[in-house]
């Protein structure tokens, strides 16, 4: 009968989601998530195969997390639908400086992973990256329709259209911040971002 095991899967997979996204796939090593988890090559090897079935375990679990959370708020009943945008704005840009504090100008995960080479060579990662973004789409798509029902959002552009500009604006926001914005300058996108959509 084998030992069984003496570690958390889930927290492991959580570790290698730290290190998978401040590093990226192909610049992270078996040391390094080694180092991560706690794990020794062969317990990480014995659980999860290899470093591709890590990343991919790794990269849902992101998602899982941060996209779910993002669309609950998105969703709650509270407020108009310019307000769940800008407290969405808001959580993001808190979490980007708690992540600048702490030295990890990480940015996003699914958007870094979208730069890599994985992206287009692993066919799961590529599906799991295309749903997330149908998912976030969809959600955007949905608050403004509810913004421009209740007249928060005066925009009259398609709302597949405006969702995608809330996409690429949060993308941007992240991505200056990785260049070294600082609050000042990612409230500034933040703000003018919502600008666009009303008053």
């Amino acid at each position: 009968m084998g030992r069984p095991r003496q570690f958390d899967e889930r927290q492991a997979v959580a570790a290698a989601c730290q290190a998978f996204w401040a590093k990226g796939y192909e610049a992270t090593s078996t040391q390094d998530l080694c180092e991560a988890t706690g794990l020794g090559r062969s317990s990480i090897y014995n659980t999860f195969t290899s470093k591709d079935h890590l990343f991919r375990r790794a990269l849902a679990h992101y998602i899982d997390t941060m996209t779910a959370r993002q669309a609950a708020l998105l969703e709650e009943e509270r407020g108009s639908g310019l307000e769940r945008i800008r407290a969405l704005f808001a959580m993001l840009l808190e979490g980007e400086l708690e992540n600048r504090a702490l030295g990890r100008a990480v940015g996003c995960f699914t958007v870094n992973t979208l730069t890599e080479p994985v992206s287009e060579t692993d066919p799961e990662v590529a599906r799991l990256l295309a749903k997330d973004l149908e998912r976030r789409l969809g959600s955007f798509r949905a608050v403004i329709e509810e913004g421009q029902r209740d007249g928060s959002i005066s925009s009259s552009r398609d709302s597949a259209g405006l969702a995608w500009y809330l996409t690429s604006v949060i993308a941007g926001m992240r991505i200056a911040s990785q260049a070294g914005a600082g609050r000042t300058a990612l409230e500034q996108i933040m703000a003018t971002g919502a600008d666009a959509l009303g008053r």
